[in-house]
C-alpha cells in the first residue's frame, strides 16, 4: 500500500523519461519517496514528474529532474554533485537506464552499435553504482539499497541479441559483486530481471519475433504494475534484508523451456 505521509527518503531513478523507469519513480513518489529522475532528454523527464503528480503536496518539492547520459562518467559526477547538493544524501538508486538494439547475428553488429549498447546498458550502470557507492558509504546514517534492471536475456538469450545479452549478463555480475562489497558500508544491492512488459517497445512482441527454433511467435506480455509492484516489494524492504535476484515475467511467455 502506499504510504499516507512522505518518509522522504531519497531515491535517483534512471531512464526515468518513459516506460519502467517512469512508472516505477512514479510509485516512488507516491510512496512518499523524494525522487531525482534521470534520463537524456529533459522535457521527458518533465513531463513524467508532471504525470506522477504528488499526493503529499507541491510535486516541484519531492522531484528533480537531472537530464544525463549514463554513460559520460563526467555526467554522472555531475548527476550525483546534484543530488548531493539539493537533498544531501541517496537512499536508493534503481539502474534502469538501458537500450535495446536491433536483431542481429554478431557478424552484422558494427563497432558503433557495440559500444552503444556497452556504455548504456554495462558502463552506465556502473558509473551509477559507483557513484550511489560513494554516497552512500559517506552519508549519515550510512547505508543505502541498489537495484539493477537485469534480464531475462542474460539466462535464455533470443537470437539476435549478442550485445545485449552480454550487457545484461555483465549486470548480474555488478549485482553479485556489489552486493558482496556493499555489506561493510550498508548497501544492499539486488537485480530485477523483467520479460515481456507491455510497452510501445515491445509491441512487436506481440505480433511475433524470432525463437530459438527459427520460426516466428507471438509472446504474452504483462501490464507494467506487476513490474512496479515488484520492484516496489524490493525498495520497502528494511536494511536488514536484501532480495538478491527477483523475475518477473509473463506467465505465458517462453523463458522457462526456451530452446
Amino acid at each position: 500500500m502506499p504510504a499516507t505521509t512522505p518518509h522522504n527518503r531519497i531515491a535517483l531513478v534512471t531512464g526515468a523519461g518513459s516506460g519502467i523507469g517512469l512508472g516505477c519513480a512514479a510509485a516512488l513518489v507516491a510512496d512518499g519517496w523524494r525522487v531525482v529522475y534521470t534520463g537524456r532528454r529533459m522535457e521527458a523527464l518533465q513531463a513524467a514528474i508532471a504525470k506522477a503528480g504528488d499526493p503529499f503536496g507541491d510535486i516541484a518539492e519531492r522531484a528533480l529532474a537531472v537530464p544525463c547520459d549514463v554513460g559520460d562518467e563526467t555526467a554522472v559526477d555531475a548527476l550525483f554533485a546534484a543530488i548531493g547538493q539539493r537533498f544531501g544524501r541517496l537512499d536508493l538508486l534503481f539502474n534502469n537506464a538501458g537500450v535495446s538494439l536491433p536483431v542481429q547475428t554478431p557478424d552484422e553488429i558494427d563497432a558503433a552499435t557495440w559500444r552503444r549498447a556497452v556504455d548504456t546498458n554495462l558502463n552506465g550502470a556502473f558509473f551509477c553504482l559507483a557513484g550511489a557507492f560513494k554516497m552512500m558509504r559517506q552519508q549519515s546514517p550510512m547505508g543505502g539499497r541498489i537495484i539493477n534492471n537485469g534480464s531475462i536475456s542474460a539466462h535464455a538469450p533470443r537470437p539476435g541479441s549478442i550485445a545485449y545479452t552480454a550487457t545484461k549478463h555483465a549486470i548480474s555480475g555488478l549485482t553479485r559483486a556489489a552486493s558482496l562489497d556493499g555489506r561493510a558500508f550498508d548497501i544492499a544491492v539486488g537485480q530485477i530481471d523483467i520479460g515481456n512488459v507491455a510497452s510501445d517497445m515491445t509491441e512487436r512482441m506481440a505480433k511475433g519475433v524470432p525463437q530459438a527454433d527459427g520460426s516466428i511467435k507471438p509472446e504474452a506480455r504483462m501490464e507494467l504494475q506487476s513490474v512496479v509492484d515488484g520492484f516496489m516489494t524490493m525498495a520497502r524492504l528494511p536494511a536488514s534484508a536484501n532480495v538478491l535476484f527477483m523475475t518477473v515475467m509473463a506467465t505465458k511467455m517462453p523463458f522457462v523451456g526456451r530452446g
